[in-house]
């Protein structure tokens, strides 16, 4: 973790969040307890950021200095309000391509995805709050620096945002096995959300139940699914196959 993008001990995190720093996630000491640990948490709860519980030892090796139990990491990225950047693209008037990450919780292929997604075009992609890969040194190398390239929307809610979209007149694609559909039958050569899944579950049941419609990549051999951001690509190509 780069040292400039780190902030530790608990007063100075509250102090960060209330000043509406870009706290990526905190991490914090798995038994830590106390009255000032109590008020980090209301307000990491209050501003829906992203933390997760670790052992002293992981603290320890994010940094030398004196934690209190809590590191938490600035993102070196400001974030993009839905609203005004869906409503942008669709102004524009062009063609509207958005990617949904459904809680990827890998920092790595969260960059080997946003990369692709710069190569393609995308216009922005959308990730939750909580449960959602950080935006970290690993996700800057990995992107090859295209995060700096796409914007990139934290929301509250996955579905909140499918339903935003979709009053936008944007048709939501799941990437699914779940489905019948092959993602070379349906039609992408319109104003398109993609939804990838997260590595181990994929895309969440509740928001497979909103979205306009689904597709599966054909799959010919024994392992019965690709690398998420493997899979990320495809869909994406063909989406640029389709519009060419």
């Amino acid at each position: 973790m780069e040292k400039e993008n780190q902030i530790f001990g608990i007063r100075a995190i509250i102090e960060a969040i209330n000043a509406k720093k870009e706290i990526d996630k905190v991490f914090i000491q798995s038994d830590a307890q106390g009255d000032l640990m109590q008020e980090l948490m209301k307000a990491m709860k209050k501003n829906s950021i992203n933390f997760s519980y670790v052992p002293v030892e992981k603290l320890n090796r994010l940094t030398p200095n004196n934690h209190q139990g809590a590191v938490a990491t600035i993102a070196p990225i400001t974030f993009h309000k839905l609203e005004t950047l869906v409503d942008s693209i669709v102004e524009s008037g062009k063609k509207p391509l958005f990617l949904i990450l459904d809680q990827l919780s890998d920092a790595r292929n969260f960059g080997a995805i946003i990369r692709t997604a710069e190569c393609t075009g995308v216009d922005g992609i959308i990730i939750q709050k909580q449960g959602s890969a950080p935006v970290n040194g690993d996700t800057v190398k990995t992107s090859a620096g295209a995060v700096f390239n796409v914007p990139i929307c934290k929301v509250d809610h996955i579905k909140d945002a499918i339903f935003y979209l979709q009053g936008s007149g944007i048709k939501t694609v799941a990437a699914t096995e779940k489905t019948e559909n092959n993602i070379y039958d349906i039609s992408l050569n319109e104003p398109i959300a993609i939804i990838m899944g997260s590595e181990d579950r994929g895309v969440n049941p509740s928001v497979l139940k909103i979205v306009d419609e689904k597709a599966k990549l054909p799959m010919f051999g024994t392992i019965e699914s690709l690398n998420v951001s493997v899979a990320c690509g495809a869909f994406l190509y063909e989406t640029v196959r389709q519009r060419s």
